[in-house]
């Protein structure tokens, strides 16, 4: 196991890089530069003198590979760059942005767990009953709907008409987070449960399960010990994709709420061609997946050591 973990941590140095030079190649090929998004609104215009002048400034009038290669030895001694707009260190700005995401994933994670879970094995339990019929029928509407369309219709219901939460900015406590968590949660509720089920009865059809029965071992047992433990590794999974996306912002929930997270700042970034602010973000999701990833595996080592000699071969 410590082979394997040592490998894939190998394995982020080539990953990094090259999701690094690929983003960077993207931004250098988009129509205009941070210059033009900054002095493109100023009223009364600038001169081009003034925008070279600029860009000479900032190093974007060097070379694509020598921009890239002096951002990549500025980031490997720990300095990610001022932001073009902002004019503040990158690394500070994106780490002041991160307790809010983090507040919001984990509150999105933990509805989404009480919800699907339970949710997804009663309607496994109460196979073609009513009760699976309708859990059914409400997770393919919720998952139906788009994001952007939930938050409005929570925000017209609850903001607008009652007046009882916030619409939009996190600077009210609690209450500033239910809409947008409600949003993440009823979306990822709705595909997770019916996944849940999946996993729950697939288990439950298995020749293991009916010898257990037949041997007489109580039903509670059978489920506890044995099907929920291996349907565990389908929900790790998909828990693990969850967190993986919601630390990286979402991106269009955040922009909407008006949620100050790095979604937000990642949305505000790429409109302003922010580049050393775009990078931070780009670095931070290939780090997020590459460990997120990691952890699951480990946990599937635990919870079926069989997965760890499959990938250790």
């Amino acid at each position: 196991m410590k082979k394997y973990i040592g490998r894939r941590l190998l394995q982020l140095i080539p990953i990094i890089l090259g999701i690094t030079f690929l983003s960077f190649a993207l931004m250098q090929t988009a129509a205009g530069d941070a210059v033009d998004a900054l002095y493109d609104n100023t009223s009364g215009g600038v001169s081009e003198q003034i925008k070279v002048e600029k860009r000479a400034e900032l190093g974007l009038d060097k070379p694509f590979l020598v921009q890239y290669f002096n951002w990549l030895m500025d980031a490997v001694r720990g300095d990610m760059g001022v932001s073009y707009i902002s004019k503040k260190q990158v690394f500070e700005t994106f780490i002041s942005k991160l307790p809010a995401t983090i507040y919001l994933t984990l509150a999105a994670i933990l509805v989404t767990v009480l919800v699907s879970i339970p949710l997804g094995i009663l309607a496994a339990v109460k196979r073609n009953q009513f009760i699976d019929y309708f859990i059914r029928m409400m997770s393919f509407i919720g998952n139906s709907m788009p994001s952007f369309f939930i938050s409005l219709l929570l925000i017209y219901v609850f903001a607008l008409k009652l007046n009882i939460l916030p619409v939009i900015g996190n600077s009210e406590g609690w209450k500033s987070i239910i809409l947008p968590t409600l949003t993440l949660a009823i979306a990822m509720s709705s595909k997770y449960t019916r996944q849940v089920r999946a996993a729950v009865l697939e288990e439950l059809n298995k020749d293991y399960v009916m010898g257990a029965r037949a041997r007489g071992i109580r039903e509670s047992v059978i489920f506890y010990a044995s099907v929920l433990k291996t349907a565990m590794l389908t929900i790790i999974t998909l828990l693990a994709l969850s967190i993986g996306s919601l630390l990286g912002g979402t991106a269009i929930i955040e922009s909407i709420f008006m949620w100050d997270g790095v979604g937000k700042l990642a949305v505000d970034s790429i409109t302003m061609r922010d580049y050393p602010m775009i990078q931070a973000y780009v670095i931070w999701m290939a780090l997020i997946y590459v460990a997120v990833n990691l952890t699951t595996d480990i946990l599937y080592h635990y919870l079926d050591p069989r997965i760890c000699i499959l990938q250790e071969e």
